[in-house]
């Protein structure tokens, strides 16, 4: 299985630094959640590993291959991402937008094969939306179209997935749902799984390890037990919280404290 290693990635938006050395490691079969409020980075980081905004300084690993040096269509290859934000094509059914993800591994103008049409049906299994390959886009459902990105991403062949708030707009059995799939993804394809999450609870159940993010800098990493406590959440929230045990997973479970409220 692949690992995928940053070492001190740094990142601008023009003259604004919004990535600070960044050092971090995931290993094939582990899903990590970056948590941390808005304006933290998670998002940026996930766009600098894909190659979205240009890396300052640092270096991004898979294996033994800098991804920084690589072209967009090789990286593609190694690395697929599922944004934040899900623009699907009308026109297109749900079977034609994941084949789109054999595209990297297309020469230029050529048609897709047998394989390919397998492959990307084979994704469209594994999220198990299969039956749903002639209809259109704007057919779906937002659980739907996330799992159709999922699948498109799939079909890519990536030793790395990249997901961005992937329960973002999602009512909470999709959400469930969703984050079921990406924590099976990991453990039985043996993926890389590199998540942002803004709900610290279901980071703490679906995630193996947890980075925690504040002004563009990893503050903390380790199991959600290690790093969610409540002096560290507070500090970087601006909140006070209290913790408990998740009645039924045994992982913290974070409470905001109101203001006014007591302990």
């Amino acid at each position: 299985m692949s690992t995928l290693k940053l070492s001190n990635l740094s990142a601008s938006y023009g003259t604004r630094p919004v990535l600070r050395g960044v050092t971090l490691g995931v290993a094939g079969g582990e899903a990590l959640a970056l948590v941390g409020p808005n304006g933290a980075g998670k998002s940026t980081l996930i766009r600098a590993i894909s190659g979205v905004v240009p890396a300052r300084g640092g270096e991004v690993w898979l294996d033994d291959v800098n991804l920084l040096t690589l072209s967009p269509s090789e990286r593609a290859k190694r690395v697929a991402v599922v944004p934040q934000m899900i623009h699907l094509p009308d026109a297109f059914t749900v079977g034609e937008i994941v084949l789109m993800g054999r595209t990297p591994h297309l020469p230029l103008w050529a048609a897709e094969s047998r394989r390919d049409c397998e492959i990307a049906w084979q994704a469209m299994k594994r999220t198990q939306i299969e039956s749903l390959a002639e209809r259109r886009a704007h057919e779906l459902s937002g659980g739907e179209q996330q799992r159709a990105v999922i699948a498109r991403a799939l079909a890519q062949e990536p030793r790395v997935l990249l997901l961005d708030e992937p329960t973002a707009h999602l009512d909470l059995r999709h959400q469930i749902a969703t984050l079921e799939l990406i924590q099976s993804l990991a453990k039985d394809s043996g993926l890389v799984v590199l998540m942002t999450l803004h709900d610290l609870n279901q980071a703490a159940i679906y995630a193996d390890r947890v980075a925690l993010m504040s002004q563009g800098e990893i503050v903390a990493q380790g199991s959600a037990a290690e790093v969610f406590t409540a002096g560290q959440l507070s500090k970087v929230y601006g909140v006070r919280v209290a913790l408990a045990a998740h009645p039924v997973h045994g992982t913290p479970l974070v409470a905001p404290i109101a203001n006014g409220g007591h302990e």
